[in-house]
């Protein structure tokens, strides 16, 4: 005699394809959504770091003197 929890079900299989899509699909946003963040968070660590340095090496600017304009009586 065979076993009836053996058989396949049609409904059940379909089932679980279409969470098996789903899930493929969910992870698939969630990866891509992580390495975009990850992308910009790099970006900004290297452009906050090379203006850090960029400060640190360029001498600071000197204030520019004002000329002092005498009347003429």
């Amino acid at each position: 005699m065979k076993n009836p929890w053996l058989k396949k079900n049609p409904m059940l299989s379909m089932w679980l394809s279409g969470a098996n899509a789903a899930a493929g699909a969910a992870r698939g946003r969630t990866i891509a959504e992580s390495r975009r963040r990850t992308a910009k968070a790099a970006a900004a660590m290297t452009h906050a770091a090379t203006d850090a340095w960029i400060a640190a090496l360029t001498p600071p600017k000197t204030a520019r003197k004002r000329s002092v304009k005498r009347r003429s009586k």
